[in-house]
């Protein structure tokens, strides 16, 4: 997919999955571990601005970044690095990425009507 233009909503998400990550401590950080999510940041490009997140452990060590704002441009085997205030957490290999904003907004665009099934619960054929 080429976008047509470099803004275009299907370059920007605001969730990806990385493999297990490498946490600079060895453990992932006591807050993550206790409540399976953390707000950090994050960026995925060297001179990139932190970007507000959230992560969501997941049993494998791997985690689930929602941004509070969507980014553009993330791409598979990017790494994502995480930090706490000026801390690096450590990071981890993006392997993939949730609907891009074009995506979503395509989807809030299709307001369907009810299926056929649900009008005949309604409905029954007499």
């Amino acid at each position: 997919f080429k976008a047509p233009t470099t803004d275009h909503p299907a370059l920007y998400r605001d969730l990806l999955r990385t493999n297990r990550v490498h946490w600079i401590a060895e453990e992932p950080p006591a807050e993550l571990v206790r409540d399976k999510m953390m707000e950090c940041h994050f960026r995925f490009r060297h001179q990139m601005a932190l970007v507000p997140c959230v992560l969501t452990l997941n049993q494998d060590g791997s985690v689930w970044v929602t941004l509070v704002k969507p980014a553009r441009a993330i791409t598979p085997g990017q790494f994502a690095v995480f930090y706490k205030g000026d801390e690096c957490l450590g990071s981890g290999k993006i392997l993939r990425m949730g609907p891009s904003v074009y995506t979503m907004q395509q989807g809030k665009n299709r307001e369907e009507g009810p299926k056929k099934e649900e009008i005949d619960k309604i409905e029954p054929a007499t």
